[in-house]
């Protein structure tokens, strides 16, 4: 950290900015703080002014603009929800704390840029930390509590340790979230044994990370998330949708398919917070319902996150997901998968009330005969017609057709399997 950039005059010589940029940022600068390792700073490509590293680390000009007006200082409206200092209580059994405004590194679309400005005066265990542990202490509702900042793995050891050794001996506490992109920006922060000993010696300790970008998935990071494992911490990852950095299907699927080799498990893909400089960040909603879209179904849904808007006015996390329930009856729901295959689906075991009517499509799911609408040329359907007719053939071969058939047997052969298999005839035969 005594090496890492933190001013526009050393960015100046480390990378290529027009005169106009370089003003535009100089200005910034009094306004929201510039702080990256060397690590992190080591990722960037020079050559690539779209860097997705770059983009989420080095001011830009862009962080100037507010042509929405939208854009607020605290969208989430955290301080409104502050019964003590430090202190968020929003959802009837989880708080946040608010442990130090220091970061590792400033990641240029951050909600809490109004906090980051607060300088010095952090190190020290002080009355506002013990307000905040007594807190938690007198609300027995609170069972997790989220330990954040800034970056709390950036306290100093011994205010770690006040932190985690108080809320740990409260009974009702079951669970003590540990905010932090320490291992993606400065892992080797986690290469001391003593601090991670001190996390694990918590008991309850979950690691709440945020990778963003496949490139930011190095060994360092990769050791270090072993380091936390091997101590008995799950590490889960929360990830910002940023457009220039993640924003296509191809860059998302190799995060999750790479957080998953390191055993981090993807947990949330947050749509980027209507913050003040970081409107340039902020893609559609449809943006991210697309991504997810080619996610469920297309990999392990142990990588696949769930995709949040952070509710402006303080109305938490709402997921928003693809549309999955098509229709729904007294009887039954009609869903579609990622394939689009239209099935009904009778959730409870009890006769039908509706009388089969003749009619089409999807009608016909929840009012007439049938059970499932499959798409042509779907892949899956089409490896099970090859199954079926190589089972038919074989049957041949081994005599079943001897019967003077010929190869009219493979017909009752491809329907007896599509039966096996729980298919109707009528989505085996297209």
């Amino acid at each position: 950290m005594s090496n890492a950039v933190r001013s526009v005059r050393q960015l100046r010589n480390l990378l290529p900015f027009s005169d106009q940029e370089l003003e535009i940022i100089g200005r910034l600068e009094a306004d929201y703080k510039l702080v990256i390792p060397p690590y992190y700073f080591s990722l960037i490509d020079p050559e690539d002014p779209n860097d997705p590293i770059r983009l989420q680390s080095i001011p830009s000009a862009h962080e100037a603009e507010n042509p929405s007006g939208y854009e607020l200082e605290d969208p989430l409206e955290e301080d409104q929800d502050s019964p003590v200092p430090g202190v968020t209580h929003r959802y009837p059994d989880r708080a946040l704390l608010v442990t130090t405004p220091a970061c590792s590194m400033y990641c240029r679309f951050c909600t809490r840029k109004r906090a980051t400005l607060t300088r010095g005066g952090w190190d020290t265990i002080s009355r506002d930390d013990q307000g905040m542990i007594d807190y938690v202490a007198s609300h027995p509702e609170i069972r997790d509590v989220i330990v954040s900042g800034g970056d709390p793995l950036t306290l100093p050891t011994p205010k770690l340790r006040f932190f985690l050794e108080n809320l740990s001996a409260i009974k009702h506490v079951d669970v003590i979230r540990i905010g932090t992109r320490v291992p993606v920006t400065l892992p080797q922060r986690l290469y001391d044994p003593e601090l991670v000993a001190l996390l694990s010696s918590a008991q309850k300790v979950w690691i709440q990370t945020h990778f963003n970008h496949p490139r930011e998935i190095t060994p360092e990071a990769k050791r270090v998330c072993n380091s936390l494992l091997r101590g008995g911490m799950p590490v889960n990852n929360h990830s910002v949708l940023l457009k220039g950095v993640n924003d296509n299907l191809a860059t998302m699927r190799e995060l999750l398919r790479g957080l998953l080799r390191i055993k981090v498990r993807p947990y949330y893909l947050f749509h980027c917070d209507p913050v003040i400089g970081a409107g340039h960040f902020r893609t559609s909603v449809w943006k991210g319902i697309e991504i997810m879209e080619g996610l469920r179904g297309h990999m392990s849904g142990l990588g696949i996150p769930t995709y949040v808007v952070d509710s402006p006015h303080g109305g938490g996390k709402i997921p928003v997901m693809p549309n999955y329930l098509i229709s729904a009856s007294d009887d039954a729901v009609i869903l579609r998968n990622f394939e689009g295959q239209i099935v009904r689906y009778q959730a409870q075991d009890q006769p039908a009330t509706i009388d089969p009517t003749s009619t089409r499509g999807v009608s016909a799911l929840l009012q007439g005969t049938k059970s499932v609408l499959i798409p042509d040329g779907t892949e899956r359907m089409i490896r099970r017609k090859r199954r079926a007719a190589q089972a038919a053939a074989e049957d041949q071969l081994n005599g079943c057709g001897s019967n003077g058939a010929g190869h009219h047997e493979a017909e009752p052969a491809l329907l007896s399997l599509g039966l096996r298999n729980g298919v109707r005839p009528e989505a085996v035969t297209e």
